[in-house]
């Protein structure tokens, strides 16, 4: 029998690849819900014509009642925190939660965590797909620390100097993946791989410290783990998100022939590089925001989609980006630290579980003080200028 799957976002990369699969492997997945935000509506009534799912919606609602729709697997493919509510919906209901909506783990930590059940999450990243799979050649008890992989973005190699004038046209020139504008502008920063350290160490149960970043230019390598004896298992496949996705769907069965392997005939070099946190902060500045925990993760998240947005309609300097974040961040660390005064605007002290009306709270505050920095950092006058 098919499995019943609910697409959200199915209008968008993750989407649109997901009813590839779906129409592939019609013996598979049988698809029984579709919501999108609406910047596609043609696309959408094309989908719905063709799979005739027993839902169908536009906008945030339509995606709630989308992931409440009895199924066996919600795969959330929203962009964003605005994918939190539907994360939620879809783990009350009982399905498995293929996520490809890293934000909503990132945001919603504990809350999302205490939600699941056991082995209800599956990981669509392509870097926690790549460690959920090699994860199966050990125990958690042996694992010593686990790799993410980065291509490094369109800019791997550049000083912090050399980024000073790229434009929005410079950042959506992802070397390997062909994906939406924010999650590549954010691959740009590496404020995706940020964002991915702290989803690698929710989901596996790991402190940050034991989750590691090399760059690797040809993203054949997804990821690996290392475990205590000094084995380390990677998982390698050409650049594609199909196989992660299958896997999402069909997990823990593998979905034969769901995107292409490794020609093996073919000379090929694999390089991997330390990081630049000099020219690239974005990861140890997410490594803070985990640290911290509570609202933190929120606030670094909301304060990025908006400067991302800003960076995309030209209003920002993309050096800026990440300086918005970390200023933000600052502010949001230095007002838990004093009262709470959710009246005037602040930070309300952190309680010590936090609800969704905690979190979201927290992202409206992180987006306002985001847009309230919105401008670039005066230069310092050259010498000998009046």
């Amino acid at each position: 029998m098919p499995r019943d799957v609910v697409i959200l976002g199915s209008t968008g990369s993750i989407g649109t690849q997901a009813l590839d699969l779906c129409r592939a492997h019609p013996d598979r997945f049988r698809v029984v819900g579709l919501a999108a935000g609406g910047s596609r509506p043609d696309l959408f009534d094309a989908q719905v014509e063709e799979f005739a799912p027993a839902y169908a919606g536009l906008g945030d609602a339509a995606a709630l009642e989308a992931a409440a729709t009895p199924c066996d697997v919600v795969l959330n493919g929203i962009t964003g925190a605005a994918g939190l509510r539907p994360t939620l919906a879809a783990l009350e209901a009982g399905s498995t939660l293929a996520l490809a909506n890293k934000e909503s783990l990132i945001i919603g930590g504990p809350i999302v965590l205490d939600l699941a059940a056991p082995g209800q999450i599956v990981p669509v990243d392509s870097e926690h797909s790549a460690v959920a799979q090699a994860l199966r050649s050990g125990t958690g008890a042996e694992v010593r620390r686990l790799v993410l992989t980065a291509s490094g973005g369109p800019f791997r190699g550049r000083s912090a100097d050399e980024l000073a004038d790229v434009t929005p046209d410079d950042a959506l020139k992802h070397p390997n993946f062909a994906m939406g504008p924010v999650i590549t502008v954010n691959s740009a920063t590496l404020v995706n791989k940020g964002l991915e350290v702290i989803e690698a160490a929710l989901l596996f149960g790991l402190p940050l410290e034991k989750v590691d970043v090399v760059v690797h230019p040809q993203q054949v390598v997804h990821s690996m783990v290392e475990f205590v004896d000094g084995s380390t298992i990677a998982q390698a496949s050409p650049p594609s998100m199909l196989i992660p996705i299958a896997l999402g769907m069909g997990w823990p069965d593998r979905v034969p022939d769901a995107g292409p392997g490794c020609d093996w005939t073919t000379a090929a070099t694999w390089t991997f590089e330390p990081l630049d946190d000099e020219a690239f902060p974005a990861v140890s500045l997410a490594r803070r925001a985990g640290a911290a925990g509570g609202t933190a993760p929120a606030v670094y998240n909301a304060a990025n989609e908006v400067a991302v947005a800003a960076f995309l309609d030209g209003r920002l300097p993309f050096v800026r980006i990440v300086e918005v974040v970390a200023d933000v961040l600052g502010a949001h660390d230095a007002r838990r630290a004093g009262p709470g005064d959710a009246q005037g605007g602040g930070v309300p002290s952190e309680a010590p579980q936090l609800g969704v009306d905690d979190v979201l709270a927290a992202d409206s505050w992180a987006r306002a003080e985001a847009t309230a920095r919105l401008t670039p950092r005066p230069t310092a006058p050259h010498e000998g200028d009046s």
